[in-house]
């Protein structure tokens, strides 16, 4: 049972799955939706977005029933090898999610401001700041996550800018793509929904659980809106020719931003999104670090500093962009099983469980 003071209110949950959601992928997802479903590729945002309210839904109903995070509910339904084994395999997904989260950042920065950067030195203050706040505990973790989202806001006001000069046009005709392309592309932008799965981890730590789900349903809300609305603007700014060539089309679109006070807000925009990517990544780091606590019993603290080291070695192997192309790829794949297969089925099971206990009883 978590100590009262360490808890945080429902409505912070708002913050939890809405930050984790928005991440590195918001800066360059139009270009694979495109290729999938071109401008309707819009309309695969939407189905996207609803699936994984649904998938919401189900997470909540299996927590309720569990009362604890996904490593005891492994425990009750499996037994204690195969639960430990299950938590051990999501684990290393939210690590896999933390490394594409870190490395598909710096090359955004290797490309666009510091080419000459090495990556090992970038990664390590990153991976320097992650420690600093995970170690503080969930409730900081969960304050800054609610300061990313508020640091974010005004770089949305940003498509104005490309937004004036758009042609609506681009997005005719509605739904001139098929059923099975417009699907694709919603699978495709799974990898930009994933996150919100570390709910798992930290469902105990949200004071009366229960009632956060609301707050959780708003938070995928918001991202839908602001995959809908970056897509929207790229869309309609860019051919779908150009657009499929595009590989960061969100920060080719902040090119377009004149403001008085600042000459290429591009740059400033990068800088600006790190604070929302260390959001990311502590709170990946934060979960992982607490299932690797309730698995192995190893004190959080120093599973803080192994999930760092292995995500420092790893963001270092990966070297050039056909590899981090394929980490992405990877990720978005193991996330579309796990949300979409896994999810529901220990959903069932878990009511055949229960049904099959009372019948016993």
């Amino acid at each position: 049972m978590v100590k009262e003071n360490r808890q945080v209110s429902p409505f912070f949950t708002f913050y939890l799955i809405h930050t984790v959601q928005i991440g590195v992928g918001i800066l360059g997802f139009q270009r694979y939706i495109a290729k999938d479903a071109g401008h309707d590729g819009w309309i695969s945002i939407l189905i996207s977005g609803f699936s994984i309210n649904i998938i919401l839904w189900i997470s909540y109903k299996i927590l309720n029933k569990g009362k604890s995070d996904i490593t005891v509910i492994h425990k009750q339904l499996f037994g204690k090898v195969i639960g430990n084994t299950l938590s051990l395999a999501f684990i290393v997904y939210l690590l896999a999610l933390t490394v594409t989260i870190a490395r598909t950042y710096l090359e955004v920065i290797q490309i666009w401001i510091f080419p000459q950067l090495n990556t090992w030195y970038m990664i390590m203050i990153i991976m320097s700041i992650t420690y600093v706040f995970v170690i503080k505990g969930f409730r900081i973790v969960t304050g800054i996550a609610f300061l990313s989202v508020l640091y974010g806001i005004p770089v949305i006001f940003m498509n104005w800018f490309p937004l004036q000069e758009g042609h609506i046009t681009r997005i005719l005709p509605i739904m001139d793509h098929s059923v099975g392309e417009i699907l694709l592309g919603a699978k495709t932008m799974t990898l930009n929904f994933l996150g919100f799965e570390t709910l798992f981890f930290f469902y105990p730590f949200i004071k009366k659980a229960e009632k956060s789900q609301k707050w959780s349903h708003l938070g995928v809300f918001f991202s839908i809106f602001l995959y809908f609305l970056s897509a929207f603007v790229a869309f309609v700014y860019f051919s779908q020719s150009h657009l499929k060539d595009t590989i960061w089309a969100t920060l080719t679109l902040w090119k377009i931003v004149n403001l008085p006070f600042i000459e290429r807000f591009e740059y400033t925009g990068i800088v600006i999104w790190l604070f929302v990517i260390i959001p990311n990544l502590c709170i990946l780091i934060w979960s992982a670090s607490w299932g690797l606590k309730q698995v192995t019993h190893l004190k959080q603290n120093k599973g803080v500093i192994l999930l760092l080291i292995i995500t420092f070695v790893s963001c270092v192997l990966f070297s050039n962009r056909v590899e981090i192309d394929l980490l992405n790829t990877y990720t978005g794949k193991a996330g579309f099983i796990l949300i979409y297969f896994y999810i529901p089925f220990l959903y069932a099971f878990q009511l055949i469980r229960l049904k099959a206990g009372k019948k016993n009883e």
